[in-house]
């Protein structure tokens, strides 16, 4: 039986790890390497080895009612979309709140993982950590995953020719903290993903000149959506994933482009994507297209050379007197710590999980990799409701032979409502609408027609909340606040 677990990292989901775990009678252990909790969202003046590092200015691009804890939402004074100190904060009081700070040990890096000899029989673990100047090791009955995926830049200089006689300097976004020392300068930046745009923006106001390189081009959403709404508490529905379900692919993607071309015309602004019909993730930006009306930030195509002080482009054009290039070309996927790095395999950047979350070559499910599914949803409630499915596989509850026959999920891309649903079936939280509709229909046309705010998955179930049906039906008053 598992008892004994360790979380690895007290960021947003290593943080909802130890909360479930409490909550089923385990043992959590949490290891984290700097002082305090929050992950991605503690900041830091400048970047750190083997921590994850935002600048100063960001911005959440999920809500507040869709991207909170299931059973914590924010407080009703909050902004709809908040800076990372806010959101900092948030995350201080929800381990506070649910005293998980006892459980965690600070300034603790974890070295190693292995396997015991006796894994086939036991699925027990060993865990070294540094600390103090001092490697200890501990053996757990299970180990949770949650170090995240923007930690180990992705620096592909090699597909850059002359990078290396470029005379000027060039970083990866990691590296980038705030506009001022750019002043006057020509900045190129390098990758269309939402830390591109939102360096390129911000060095707009500071730079003489900004340019935008973009391989292969991305949709650009706005925060604000119709009337003024949160896009996701619009977008993010019951009904609308039912839809798209339903609709023949040529009308649902015809749709698709439709409302990505609603505010502006991407062709027009350089920033159509190669497949149209693509669902990856999108960009959120609210200033982008407005920056490029002003001629601050010029997009161009991906990068065929660097020379000494200028840049051409795939498209013949050059660009000369470039002072600085900034690389926002991603993060590779890293788990320096497992011994054997062949259980959570990365080929191409791409992480195979069952169901997301389990690593496929266990003789024991007894590890979970949480928070590395990307959708067209919020990480924080996403990595709750993961962590709720996996202490319950640890338990033995749910799996049997799905285990074998179950679907291998690569990691990055997956509708957020059909993959919640899947999880929350398989532990007895996911909504029934039918029921509802018969018992509470005020209720139902909320879950249906609204936005599929977290607490949805409290309604019912293990884990079920009581404030679960009044959050839902006062989250537009709160946003609205």
């Amino acid at each position: 039986m598992v008892r004994r677990v360790a979380v690895v990292g007290a960021g947003v989901s290593g943080l909802a790890a130890t909360k479930c775990c409490l909550e089923e009678g385990l043992e959590p252990t949490c290891f984290e390497q700097s002082e305090n909790v929050g992950g991605l969202w503690h900041y830091t003046d400048r970047a750190e080895e083997g921590r994850a590092s935002i600048y100063r200015t960001v911005f959440t691009n999920s809500c507040k009612e869709m991207m909170c804890y299931s059973d914590f939402p924010f407080p009703d004074d909050h902004p709809n979309y908040m800076h990372n100190a806010r959101l900092q904060h948030y995350i201080c009081k929800y381990a506070e709140h649910f005293d998980l700070l006892r459980h965690i040990r600070f300034k603790t890096l974890v070295t190693k993982v292995k396997k015991r000899p006796d894994f086939s029989v036991t699925g027990q673990w060993e865990v070294v950590t540094w600390r103090d100047g001092k490697e200890e090791t501990a053996v757990f009955d299970a180990v949770m995953v949650c170090s995240g995926h923007h930690v180990y830049p992705n620096l592909p200089l090699a597909e850059f020719p002359g990078i290396q006689k470029f005379k000027g300097c060039y970083f990866h976004s990691r590296e980038y903290k705030e506009p001022e020392k750019f002043r006057g300068k020509k900045v190129l930046v390098i990758g269309l993903g939402n830390s591109g745009c939102d360096i390129a923006v911000e060095l707009s106001t500071v730079a003489s000149q900004v340019y935008l390189s973009s391989r292969s081009g991305s949709w650009v959403m706005s925060r604000v959506w119709d009337n003024g709404y949160p896009w996701d508490m619009l977008v993010i529905t019951r009904f609308r994933t039912w839809l798209g379900n339903i609709l023949p692919r040529a009308i649902s993607d015809w749709l698709y482009v439709r409302g990505m071309n609603r505010f502006f015309k991407h062709e027009n602004f350089g920033l159509m994507p190669l497949d149209r019909t693509s669902r990856k993730e999108p960009v959120f930006n609210d200033d982008l297209p407005s920056r490029i009306a002003c001629g601050v930030v010029v997009m161009k195509p991906n990068v065929k050379e660097f020379r000494e002080t200028s840049v051409l482009f795939q498209d013949g054009t050059v660009q000369d007197d470039v002072d600085v290039v900034v690389f926002a070309t991603g993060y590779s996927y890293s788990y320096p710590f497992m011994e054997d790095d062949s259980i959570i395999k990365c080929r191409d950047n791409q992480v195979t999980l069952y169901k997301g979350i389990l690593p496929p070559r266990l003789e024991k499910p007894t590890m979970a990799v949480i928070g590395l599914v990307q959708s067209l949803g919020p990480i924080i409630p996403t990595a709750d409701l993961q962590c709720r499915w996996a202490v319950k596989v640890f338990q033995g509850r749910w799996l049997g032979k799905c285990w074998v026959k179950g679907y291998f999920l690569t990691t990055l891309q997956t509708d957020y409502i059909t993959y919640m649903d899947e999880l929350a079936s398989a532990i007895g939280v996911k909504p029934n609408v039918l029921k509802l509709l018969l018992t509470d229909p005020q209720l139902a046309l909320k879950v249906v027609f609204g936005p599929c705010s977290p607490y949805q998955f409290r309604l019912v179930g293990p884990g079920k909340w009581s404030g679960a049906r009044k959050a839902i039906l006062t989250q537009w008053d709160r946003t609205l606040q």
